[in-house]
């Protein structure tokens, strides 16, 4: 494998994995109201878990509200049901038609438990970071053990790697921060 594919493919997985925390980010609670919030949660519907946002219409009417109305009023109870049984801590009131989910505003405490939260999808991007680095620094080994590439060739690629990891891990740091200054902003 030549070292531009072995760069390649390290760097997509890098770019899977900050993809990855973006949208992990989304589903944490910030001082405004977010359709991305409730967007992903899984429902039951039909006997198959549906995302949210594929059997209802979702909107934000005021900063601290969101709004759901389901495409068939029948799937009402199975969207409570589904916003009950998430973490979100979040109380549906439905008027039969659609329902509406009432934001509280964070408390310090609260705010410092959704950062806390960040920082642990900031180590587990980090981790996966370093698997590809690792995972790219063992095909240019195996490509130098044998024979394709020289050794100085197999070093430049290492530094490469290093480089890109240097890069997506300053990438995670930042969209971690910018998540942590939208949670800790009132």
């Amino acid at each position: 494998m030549p070292v531009d594919d072995i760069l390649l493919e390290c760097e997509e997985h890098m770019e899977k994995t900050a993809e990855h925390v973006k949208n992990e980010l989304k589903g944490i609670r910030t001082g405004r109201a977010s359709t991305a919030l409730v967007e992903h949660l899984k429902v039951d519907y039909y006997g198959s878990p549906t995302d949210l946002k594929g059997i209802a219409a979702l909107n934000v009417p005021e900063p601290t509200q969101i709004l759901i109305k389901p495409f068939s009023p029948g799937d009402i109870k199975a969207i409570e049901r589904a916003i009950n049984d998430s973490n979100l801590g979040l109380t549906p009131h439905s008027d039969g038609r659609q329902i509406r989910l009432q934001l509280p505003a964070l408390s310090q405490e609260r705010r410092l438990q959704l950062s806390g939260q960040c920082k642990k999808h900031s180590e587990e991007a980090k981790v996966a970071i370093r698997n590809a680095r690792r995972d790219a620094n063992k095909a240019a080994e195996a490509e130098e053990k044998a024979g394709k590439l020289t050794e100085d060739e197999a070093k430049e690629c290492k530094e490469q790697i290093q480089e890109l990891t240097k890069t997506y891990e300053a990438k995670i740091d930042e969209i971690i921060e910018h998540k942590q200054k939208e949670i800790m902003t009132v």
